[in-house]
This record gives structure tokens, C-alpha cells and sequence, in this order.
């Protein structure tokens, strides 16, 4: 898969949709985020963006492929889903977002167990990104 890996930032993912994440890569990034993570059980939620659903059911879809269980709490503050992560006891999360940026642009921040963030010296570039370009993380 090719993929810009500009898109990966210090601690989230983001780039303009379509032309730098789309579904397919947001299915890839839920695999590499289950291979990273070997969780069971994760959160995901979504901002208000209108690309904002397809991208959380490929992200969802990628990490169920790999046999992790979904808690999708649909649309939901970036917040609340970091604080759903660690009170249901949950292995990690996404949410679906870009934040503030402009409406043309959407990402993912994604955490491990306790809602620790993943970042860019916590598994976000080094291992995710390896993943998606066919290495092992």
C-alpha cells in the first residue's frame, strides 16, 4: 500500500481526505494499530466531519479483521472517549478526528490501555507506519 507518511505527526494521524487518508488507509492504520497493540478489546468514536463515519467503519473493520472486539461509541469528544478507554478497562481507542483543522482534513489519535496517547515516540510513526509499508513493527 502506498501512503504518505507525512500524515503521521507527532501524536496523531492527519491529512486532507481523500487525497491523504481515506477508508483504505484508515483500514490499514487499524491493522497496524492491532498488530502494535495486540489488544482485545477498543473504543472508537468520531467527530462531526462527514468523512468523519466511512473513515471510522475502515478503521473498525481493519482492527476487527484482526479479531479485536470494537466498542464503537459513534460520535463522541475526543475526551470522552479517552476517559471511556480507561473507566471501561478497554486494551486501547481511536478517535476518528482532525481536531481543529479545516473541514477538508481528517485523522485519528489514538491511545494504548489507560488512554496512554500513542505518539510519535510511542508507536504512531516508528512501528505503525513500518506496518503499513509491509515491515514489522
Amino acid at each position: 500500500m502506498s501512503f504518505n507518511p507525512t500524515i503521521f505527526k507527532a501524536y496523531d494521524v492527519r491529512g486532507v481526505f481523500p487525497g491523504e487518508i481515506d477508508e483504505a488507509i484508515a483500514r490499514a492504520i487499524g491493522v497496524g494499530f492491532a498488530a502494535y497493540l495486540t489488544p482485545r478489546r477498543i473504543a472508537v468514536g468520531r467527530d462531526m466531519r462527514l468523512s468523519s463515519p466511512a473513515l471510522a467503519a475502515a478503521f473498525i473493520d481493519g482492527v476487527a479483521s484482526q479479531g479485536v472486539d470494537v466498542v464503537d461509541y459513534g460520535m463522541i469528544a475526543t475526551d470522552m472517549l479517552y476517559y471511556a478507554v480507561a473507566a471501561d478497562g478497554l486494551d486501547g481507542g481511536a478517535e476518528i478526528t482532525a481536531s481543529h483543522n479545516p473541514k477538508q482534513y481528517n485523522g485519528m489519535k489514538m491511545v494504548r490501555r489507560e488512554a496512554f496517547p500513542l505518539s510519535g515516540e510511542a508507536g504512531i510513526t516508528a512501528d505503525i507506519a513500518l506496518l503499513l509499508a509491509g515491515g514489522k513493527g
